[in-house]
């Protein structure tokens, strides 16, 4: 038993999806965005060795985390940071709060730490990725335990409507908010994956979503728009994953 929860819990693993739109630039074409999600203070390796290196394996154009890099619990930004030092050597990073940010307080600094690290932190705002003259677009919202409704957040990101749309929000759940706002492609977590995924099933419980959730992990299709949930890396409240890897998701931009 315990060798089974010990590699359900450190063992990395790598989650690759692709999506084709005729909204993405031929420039963008192989484009590579590695999601982080949820650390919630877990370590993997010596200053975070392995979890870098497995990133690094991905040949990331973007890397984009999205949220509850700390665990409120059990505080400790400085494990987070290690993480950090050393993805922003090889690849450009955004960040959007969780939950676990807003809970300790602390975000504000969180926010700063990040950015005097180079990371680009989206507090209800968009920016271009411009690559060989064209452009996508890549938003971010605050979690809503910052007071406010995701719609809302959304339409003060100033989404533009004339490109590829990425979105960067941390719950799930909130998705007929992306949905509503047209957005191309979102990507999430706070789910972790259901924490205990059942066979042939799926997750056993997610927050707000409660038992058998239906949104925990992969690709969710609503017409134009695309949600893409992260089963995570790290645990929370429940200190233990079970048919759950540890997971970084990869998504490769196509133009059709």
């Amino acid at each position: 038993m315990v060798v089974f929860l010990y590699v359900n819990n450190n063992w990395l693993t790598v989650s690759n999806h692709t999506v084709i739109s005729s909204e993405i630039p031929a420039a963008f074409n192989g484009y590579r965005i590695v999601q982080v999600s949820d650390l919630h203070d877990a370590k993997f390796g010596e200053n975070q060795q392995r979890l870098v290196n497995k990133i690094k394996q991905q040949k990331p154009n973007m890397i984009v985390i999205t949220g509850d890099i700390i665990d409120s619990n059990r505080y400790d930004l400085q494990n987070s940071l290690e993480l950090i030092d050393q993805i922003v050597e090889f690849a450009e990073v955004y960040y959007v709060t969780g939950n676990h940010e807003v809970a300790t307080d602390d975000v504000d600094h969180i926010k700063e730490e990040l950015s005097a690290r180079g990371v680009r932190v989206l507090s209800n705002e968009s920016v271009k990725i411009v690559r060989e003259g064209t452009s996508i677009s890549l938003s971010g919202i605050e979690d809503p335990l910052m007071g406010e409704d995701a719609s809302d957040m959304i339409a003060n990101s100033q989404v533009p409507d004339d490109t590829f749309t990425i979105l960067l929000a941390h719950r799930p759940e909130d998705y007929q908010a992306y949905v509503d706002a047209e957005i191309d492609m979102t990507f999430s977590g706070h789910a972790h994956g259901g924490q205990v995924r059942i066979p042939f099933v799926g997750g056993l419980i997610a927050p707000v979503q409660g038992f058998f959730p239906k949104y925990t992990a992969g690709v969710h299709d609503f017409g134009q728009s695309k949600l893409i949930i992260s089963r995570g890396l790290g645990n929370s409240i429940i200190p233990y994953r079970v048919f759950n890897f540890p997971e970084l998701v990869v998504v490769t931009l196509a133009s059709s």
